[in-house]
């Protein structure tokens, strides 16, 4: 690595501190996490998916398994061909591979290698629309992730590729953020606002 991409390396570094610093810093998370749930929910009515795959949130990260238990119950009541089912991931940490395991509220739960909560010994499911939690976010459906890379790894090896979503709070904007090569953008981002992107 040359002392340029230490550098770019090191402000990358600085800059997801800064954001999760301040995201947990929000006096209004509360009411930003209600106004994300809305808008996550208005954005899903008339999708045909029937497959979700999103995460289990840390470090402030906006929650988004309220709306998608609300988006499978509602899809038992209209009584939809295919049962709605929602996927959390599981990384295997040695591979560096991530794959979705089903589920729902209650479900069994243990911490991943990393400390994080899965789904313990339920069905590998795999998703058709994907919401991914931001630490940053800019124009063109950039993400800034926590910089382990497992995303845009999973979503390479991903077929068919699922329709991405990327979730964050409106203080996550990055108007400079300059994308890397190897960057994969994401097919639309939500916030607290509403529909960040496609403008």
């Amino acid at each position: 690595m040359d002392t340029t991409d230490e550098k770019k390396a090191q402000a990358k570094k600085a800059l997801r501190k800064r954001l999760v610093e301040q995201r947990l810093n929000l006096p209004d998370r509360l009411q930003r996490a209600n106004l994300l749930q809305r808008v996550m929910r208005i954005w899903l009515v008339g999708r045909p998916d029937a497959v979700i795959g999103a995460y289990w949130p840390i470090k402030g990260e906006f929650d988004p398994l309220p709306a998608l238990h609300r988006w499978k119950e509602d899809g038992e009541l209209i009584d939809q061909p295919q049962p709605r089912m929602i996927g959390l991931p599981v990384v295997d940490k040695v591979h560096k591979t991530m794959a979705f395991h089903a589920w729902y509220p209650g479900c069994p739960m243990e911490e991943d290698a990393y400390g994080i909560l899965k789904p313990k010994d339920t069905e590998v499911i795999v998703p058709t629309l994907l919401f991914v939690a931001c630490v940053g976010y800019a124009a063109g459906g950039y993400r800034l992730g926590y910089g382990g890379g497992f995303y845009d790894r999973m979503l390479a090896a991903l077929t068919p590729q699922p329709f991405t979503v990327g979730l964050g709070f409106a203080q996550g904007f990055l108007p400079d953020f300059e994308p890397e090569p190897h960057d994969i953008p994401l097919d639309a981002i939500l916030n607290d606002n509403g529909v960040v992107w496609p403008v």
